[in-house]
């Protein structure tokens, strides 16, 4: 387990188009931009849905926090917060998990246990 970080984006048909964001290692100051330029360009690129498939994440800290919270922001316009989910996260492992929890960054972006399960919920 290092502090690297590794960032690959693939595109999945559910019921709408949805943008898959893998994410692994650290998310940490040091990725944090990465993180949040892949998720704006997925958005310039005509995004309207973005998975977060957390499953080789080593590592969160309040930066890597920080960046799904603005991923959130760039994702969800301020006349639509909490009525649809544009922003959804996957497979994190159980100390992701429980970070996120504690922080309460779960209450407003839904968590799944699948990818498939994440992708099939989405929808305008």
């Amino acid at each position: 387990m290092g502090t690297d970080f590794k960032l690959t984006t693939e595109q999945a048909q559910g019921k709408v188009p949805v943008t898959i964001i893998h994410l692994g290692g650290w998310l940490d100051t040091k990725s944090e931009g990465q993180m949040v330029d892949a998720v704006q360009k997925a958005k310039d690129n005509g995004a309207k849905f973005v998975l977060l498939e957390l499953s080789d994440m080593d590592t969160i800290t309040s930066a890597g926090i920080r960046s799904m919270q603005k991923a959130y922001q760039i994702l969800t316009p301020r006349d639509n917060a909490y009525k649809i989910a544009y922003l959804k996260l996957c497979n994190a492992p159980a100390q992701i998990y429980q970070v996120l929890g504690i922080t309460g960054f779960l209450a407003n972006v839904p968590m799944y246990e699948s990818m498939q399960d994440a992708i099939d919920s989405f929808q305008e």
